[in-house]
């Protein structure tokens, strides 16, 4: 899968989490909370979506690569096309 698949299927997880946030301008390498109203259970509904919907298991240790969508998109790439 490419880069910007895995980007987009982050996206749509986002989009389904935090309902009103205007995802349009977003900063690929600002930290998503900064640019987000997104708490604790917003960021593990996000893990627990990617599990639920693409059988990806994030552990707890690898969270901060989850900060940006870059950091995001390096982390799950490689697990997608496992």
């Amino acid at each position: 899968m490419e880069q910007a698949e895995v980007r987009q299927k982050v996206l749509d997880i986002i989009e389904d989490v935090a309902l009103d946030e205007d995802l349009s301008n977003l900063d690929d390498s600002v930290a998503l909370r900064d640019q987000l109203d997104l708490d604790s259970m917003d960021f593990l509904d996000i893990v627990m979506e990617l599990k639920k919907r693409h059988k990806i298991e994030v552990p707890q240790e690898d969270y901060p690569q989850l900060a940006t969508m870059d950091s995001c998109v390096t982390y799950l790439t490689p697990k997608f096309n496992q």
